[in-house]
């Protein structure tokens, strides 16, 4: 899918993120004992949810974040109990956060991964935050869920929602195709990315131990 990154000049004036002050030495922002500045700070579900009112987000895409955090928070809680070194509130935040251009770009065009990520980068300093929002789409390395535990869950569970609803991915990429499906060269992305959504899905399955194709990882919503 071919998207245009938005003129600087037409991006919208955003106001610092509430969470993330320039100063408060040794807090979020601020110098660490070697005097570099952190780049560590996780916003909070509050913290987050105030950048979405920010960027004037649409309750739908509110709704699919939530849905979405809750998938992926359920993933890396049960990757840490499997020994995996995951942030379970990095991978939250990322996964809250994911869609937050999402508005914009439906408003004035442009590609809402790297409007998004650079939002995000510039918000919290964080780059793990950055490249999940980044890479929630596709990944272009192999899958290897040790080294980047985040990107590979916020890019599942992303696609095992629909809407405000968990769905199997054959069912999330049947809509994606309906909606986004014009061309042969989207079509074909579009499998390419559920071939990979579908790899991810078995490396998930096997590190955790469980059939998680039809999970609703206690979401409070039914797979269809």
């Amino acid at each position: 899918m071919s998207e245009h990154t938005p003129k600087p000049t037409i991006a919208p004036a955003r106001p610092k993120s509430p969470a993330a002050p320039e100063t408060a030495p040794g807090g979020p922002g601020g110098p660490d004992d070697s005097g570099l500045p952190r780049v560590s700070f996780i916003p909070t579900d509050a913290e987050c949810r105030r950048l979405w009112d920010a960027h004037g987000m649409l309750p739908n895409i509110r709704a699919h974040s939530e849905l979405v955090a809750c998938v992926a928070t359920a993933l890396a809680e049960m990757a840490v109990r499997a020994g995996l070194a995951a942030n379970v509130a990095e991978v939250r935040a990322a996964a809250l956060l994911h869609d937050l251009a999402k508005t914009y770009t439906i408003n004035h065009g442009g590609n809402h991964c790297q409007l998004g990520a650079a939002w995000v980068q510039e918000l919290t300093g964080n780059p793990a935050l950055a490249q999940g929002v980044l890479c929630h789409v596709s990944w272009p390395h192999p899958i290897d869920l040790r080294a980047d535990f985040l990107p590979l869950t916020l890019i599942y569970s992303d696609k095992r929602v629909k809407h405000n609803q968990i769905v199997p991915l054959e069912s999330r990429f049947d809509d994606l195709l309906v909606r986004y499906g014009t061309t042969d060269y989207i079509r074909t992305r579009i499998r390419e990315s559920f071939q990979q959504a579908e790899a991810i899905e078995r490396a998930l399955a096997e590190t955790l131990g469980m059939d998680i194709h039809e999970s609703t990882f206690g979401c409070g919503r039914l797979v269809e």
